[in-house]
Order: structure tokens, then C-alpha cells, then sequence
């Protein structure tokens, strides 16, 4: 889809504050995808509540709802004091949030603030989801007070919620399987190319190259299938949903699908906000918009010469960010987090490539193709995921509207059917130009302060 047209209107009503556009809204990204029936479950809100999820869906429970102002619903924006506004009504959900199925730091980021859109975007099963919403209820806002902050745009939100109802009367959410198929049948078709090729070939340099190469390209659309599998793109059926994220992402590329969900979800919510967004927090090894080069510079911390971190890129971050960073970032995770079912999936990806490679290869062999796979992917993954975001606006918590927060955070791009495949259909942009500015915001609080 086009967003070159809405980005224009965009940034006119920023200085107008108000407008009619044309956009599209962050995919189906549903932290309630490990959510089940909740019926004969019961949750405690702030200690305070125990109620019947199955009996406040059947209006056998009435809670007297109270009445807040956004200023005492401010107040609640601590890690042990969560309020949340979702549609005027008001949640406790500082009990609920290490329940969280998407995370507790979701709900963390959004503390004392509105969610309303946000909440649409990411959950996708309402009527699943609501149920556990009933019991965290404990009121609503003040008929005086307007649905959103004061220092939001209200018109650029109302006509976001009506373009979304329109495009979903107009079916333009609706998953279309056989393209996600055929997607999935690329992958396969060159993982047995890879082996049929080193199968009749043999083991060569050249070979070695060639079937690098196309386990590269299967590594990376294997990625983009799986973004889509996290934002049930592809089914409505969480278990199946869940199932073919692990097929894909663990399987296919050796990667935790607990850990990829929990850092995508929280980029997802808070765009480009640091630190909330875990995508803009790359320190000590790269510094990344205004706020984090101007800390690091004022305490006079200075464990590279950041000056030239956009030079330092290409060497560093381009051929190792998916070999190391993520790989490691992946195996901490489930270390940390005790995530036994990652763990039996990405070492199938493993046992899948020594069995697939290894008669050829021996095991010691196995393991550095995979370790060059991984490094030729790095700077097609590097490229795509993360240049449509850095060049564009990072800066601390405003607490602006969810649509202002996404749409100055993402990069135009051009539709074409090469770029459509090569970018998995994200949007992107090449620039190392904002690399460079934060360089020189680090070196003027380094030296000046």
C-alpha cells in the first residue's frame, strides 16, 4: 500500500491539527495470542476483586462504576499503580499486568495514558479478550472529560477510528491463505535446492557459495513470514497461529519466538520512544536519536568514538547483527525466561541442519554454513528492519496519539513487486544519515557540557 499521500496530509495536519487522510494501521500484532477461554477463571483486580470472567460476561455482576479526570488518571502511571483508559473506560490493571500474555511492559508503557487504539490494533480475539478486561474495570471517565489527553490531536484520532471501520467493512483486513502458502512453499523450494545442489555437486567453494546464498534468501523471506504469523496475518486460529510461528521462526532460523514477540510487541506500542522501544536502545554500541547521544555524552561515557558509529555500521552491525546480536539476544532470552519450549524448538533447527548438511559438511562444517548463511542475511535483515525506522523521528514519552506515535516513525516506500518481496512488505528506507546526526549530538554534550 501506498503511504507516500497520507505522510504529506500527516505532517500538514501536525501544524494544522486536524485532518482527513489515508493510511494504514499497524498489523494484527495480539499479545493475547497465548489467551484461552476464560471461563471459570477468576482474576483479582488490585487485590481488591475476584470475579467471575463468565459471570461479568453474562451481566450477572454489576460493578457501580466510578467517575475519573485524565488528571487523576494520570497519577496512576507507576509500576505498582497502573490505570489505563480503554473506549472512556478506566482499568486497574496493576495486578493483571505480570498476567499479561503480550508482557507486563506493555501495559507498563501505556500507565496513566490512553489506549484505546493501541488495544485495537494488537488484539485481534475482542470477545476472548474482554473477558479478562470485565474484573480490571473500576470506572469510567468524567462526561466532562474528552476520550482523549488534552495535548492529543482529537479530530487526527476520530478520523483514524472511522478510516479503520471503513477499511474493515471493505474487508481489507481479511487473510488471504494462498498467498501466505505460496509464500511458505518459496521457502521450501529453496531449502531442497540448497541440498539437492550439494547433494549432486558436492562440496566445492564455489557450491559452498551458492547453496549460502540461497539458504540466505530463505533465512530472510523465513523471517518475514514469521513477522506475519506474529501479527496473526495468516490464521485467526491462535494454536495454529502459534504453531507455524514456531515452525517458521525457530525451525527455519533458530530464533526464539517468545523473545522476537516480546521485543516486537513493545516497538509496535511505543514507536521509536526511548527506551521504551527496546529497537532504539542499541547502547553502548550505537547511539540512536536525540535523547540517548546527550545522556551518554553529559556523563561522559565514551565507549567508541560515536562520532563515527555511522562508519562503525557497515562493520559491525551489517554482517553481525544477525549471527551475533540476535542469536545471542535470542539465547539470553530464553536463558533468562526458563523458555523450555523455544529451547526444544530452535535446537530442531539444529539437529534439522546437521542431519540435512552434515553428511557433507561434518559437524564443525555444519556450523560455520550456518554461521555464513547468517552473515549474508545480516545486511538484507539490518537494511530492511531497521533503516525504516532510524532515519525517522526518535525521541523520549510525549505521550502523543497511538496513529501520530506510528506514522512519524515509519519510512515511505514505493510499491513494486521487487520490493514488495525483497522487504516482505514492510515499509523502508535506506539512510545512515541519522546515525550520523546522533554522532555529532554525542560529541556537543561530550565536549560542551
Amino acid at each position: 500500500m501506498r503511504v507516500k499521500n497520507f505522510k504529506s496530509q500527516f505532517q500538514n495536519s501536525r501544524s494544522s491539527r486536524a485532518m482527513t487522510f489515508e493510511s494504514e494501521s499497524v498489523g494484527n500484532g495480539n499479545p493475547e495470542e497465548e489467551t484461552h477461554q476464560a471461563e471459570g477463571k477468576t482474576v483479582a483486580a488490585n487485590g481488591k476483586a475476584d470475579i467471575s470472567a463468565k459471570q461479568e460476561a453474562n451481566g450477572k455482576y454489576d460493578r457501580p462504576r466510578k467517575r475519573f479526570t485524565w488528571q487523576e488518571i494520570h497519577r496512576h502511571n507507576q509500576k505498582e499503580d497502573q490505570w489505563l483508559v480503554i473506549d472512556r473506560k478506566v482499568y486497574n490493571v496493576t495486578d493483571w499486568a505480570n498476567r499479561h500474555p503480550g508482557g507486563h511492559r506493555l501495559l507498563n508503557h501505556y500507565a496513566g495514558q490512553d489506549a484505546t487504539d493501541v488495544f485495537r490494533a494488537m488484539h485481534d480475539h475482542l470477545d476472548i479478550v474482554q473477558l479478562y478486561q470485565k474484573p480490571l474495570l473500576i470506572g469510567e471517565l468524567d462526561p466532562g472529560e474528552p476520550s482523549q489527553e488534552k495535548n492529543k490531536n482529537a479530530q487526527l484520532v476520530e478520523d483514524f477510528q472511522a478510516l479503520r471501520k471503513s477499511l474493515e467493512a471493505m474487508k481489507m483486513f481479511d487473510i488471504n491463505p494462498r498467498f501466505f502458502f505460496l509464500h511458505f512453499c518459496q521457502i521450501i523450494i529453496l531449502e531442497t535446492l540448497a541440498w539437492l545442489t550439494v547433494h549432486h555437486l558436492g562440496t566445492s567453494w564455489p557450491v559452498t557459495i551458492f547453496i549460502s546464498i540461497i539458504l540466505a534468501i530463505s533465512q530472510a523471506q523465513s523471517g518475514f513470514l514469521q513477522h506475519d504469523l506474529g501479527h496473526i496475518s495468516i490464521s485467526k486460529k491462535l494454536k495454529w497461529k502459534r504453531l507455524m510461528q514456531r515452525l517458521v521462526m525457530s525451525n527455519f532460523k533458530g530464533l526464539s519466538v517468545d523473545w522476537w514477540n516480546h521485543r516486537h510487541f513493545q516497538h509496535h506500542v511505543k514507536t521509536n520512544i526511548y527506551p521504551k522501544d527496546p529497537d532504539t536502545d542499541v547502547g553502548p554500541l550505537f547511539l540512536l536519536g536525540k535523547t540517548h547521544p546527550v545522556k551518554y555524552g553529559k556523563k561522559k561515557i565514551k565507549y567508541i568514538n560515536y562520532e563515527k558509529q555511522h562508519l562503525y555500521f557497515y562493520m559491525v552491525a551489517l554482517p553481525f547483527m544477525m549471527p551475533v546480536y540476535f542469536n545471542m539476544s535470542s539465547i539470553y532470552f530464553m536463558y533468562l525466561h526458563w523458555c523450555w519450549v523455544d529451547i526444544a524448538w530452535v535446537a530442531s533447527f539444529y539437529i534439522r541442519n546437521l542431519i540435512t548438511f552434515g553428511p557433507f559438511y561434518g559437524i564443525f562444517g555444519t556450523m560455520l554454513l550456518i554461521f555464513l548463511v547468517k552473515i549474508l542475511e545480516s545486511p538484507w535483515i539490518a537494511y530492511v528492519t531497521q533503516m525504516s525506522h532510524i532515519p525517522m523521528e526518535m525521541n523520549e514519552e510525549k505521550n502523543e496519539d497511538w496513529v501520530s506515535t506510528q506514522v512519524i516513525a515509519t519510512c515511505n516506500v514505493e510499491q513494486s513487486f521487487f520490493n514488495d518481496w525483497f522487504t516482505g512488505h514492510l515499509n523502508f528506507q535506506i539512510e545512515h544519515q541519522a546515525l550520523k546526526k546522533s554522532g555529532a549530538l554525542w560529541v556537543d554534550a561530550y565536549y560542551k557540557t
